[in-house]
């Protein structure tokens, strides 16, 4: 290789490392676009045919101070047969300043829950549309339970975390926004996992068309 194509391929490396510096700190620093919504304490009583049970579920403030999270609603649903769900939705207004999504493969292991049959479920919305979730069944003691969970906002619904966080730098650059939500839905399981399972996608697919005024398209 001559000293000129050397020289050219020094200078055109330079360029393409200074082009992504530039762009990184000009993403880094403009002002993030923060849309309108409604809080999630309005969320619907009524979700398809589950039904809130009770009152909405509020942390203490040390774990809300470990979440870090913009808003959220934690509250329980029953079905017409009487089964009962646990359903969870933590909005992050900006995921810039070091707060963001907790996922239950961290957060529930600390509390004493055992993770294992991870599996993805497809979730059919009200509405017809259909999406992934992750799917595990959790137990703690005498207590076990099927849990999906999955990543809302920004005009998307991703069950993986890598590709949500990838989609996050991307629409920081295009789009001026970082907000999203985790949400997570629970139910007894005992040893029918099926029944279940199909409970917790019905109430999922009812939250998730639910969720857009809440969680900002």
């Amino acid at each position: 290789m001559t000293d000129v194509l050397k020289d050219k391929r020094f200078l055109l490396i330079a360029a393409i490392l200074f082009a992504g510096s530039a762009l990184a700190n000009w993403a880094a620093y403009r002002d993030e676009l923060r849309p309108e919504r409604r809080p999630l304490t309005e969320l619907s009583e009524r979700l398809g045919s589950w039904q809130q049970r009770g009152s909405e579920i509020r942390f203490d403030e040390g774990v809300e101070r470990v979440l870090r999270v913009s808003d959220y609603t934690m509250r329980e649903y029953t079905s017409p047969e009487g089964r009962i769900a646990n359903l969870y939705v933590g909005y992050y207004d900006t995921q810039r300043t070091g707060s963001t999504y907790h996922s239950p493969q961290n957060c529930l292991p600390g509390a004493g829950w055992v993770l294992s049959e991870p599996d993805r479920v497809t979730v059919t919305t009200t509405g017809g549309r259909e999406f992934e979730a992750n799917k595990y069944v959790i137990e703690n003691g005498q207590y076990r339970e099927v849990m999906l969970y999955w990543y809302q906002g920004r005009s998307r619904t991703e069950a993986s975390e890598y590709r949500d966080k990838l989609n996050t730098v991307i629409d920081s650059i295009f789009r001026r926004r970082t907000d999203g939500a985790m949400v997570r839905v629970m139910t007894s399981a005992g040893r029918d996992d099926a029944s279940a399972t199909a409970a917790a996608v019905d109430l999922a697919g009812a939250l998730a068309d639910s969720l857009p005024e809440y969680i900002p398209e």
